[in-house]
């Protein structure tokens, strides 16, 4: 996977927890998933987003491999 699918796959989990989280055990978890999404509408126009720095750090391709 490329590291723009893991950064995809990352962020929806978070959102998804962080809402399942809000809703059955504090509503504070919603600030969780606002700042998710700040990330996300920042690195559309940045095109730099921490989580990308994280992915390529552990060594995340980013190049989708051809079989």
């Amino acid at each position: 996977m490329t590291i723009e699918r893991h950064l995809r796959l990352i962020a929806g989990s978070f959102v998804l927890v962080t809402v399942v989280l809000g809703y059955f055990h504090s509503p504070y978890w919603f600030l969780f998933t606002g700042f998710v999404a700040l990330n996300l509408i920042q690195s559309a126009f940045t095109n730099w987003c921490p989580m990308m720095t994280i992915l390529r750090r552990l060594g995340a391709s980013s190049h989708e491999l051809k079989a």
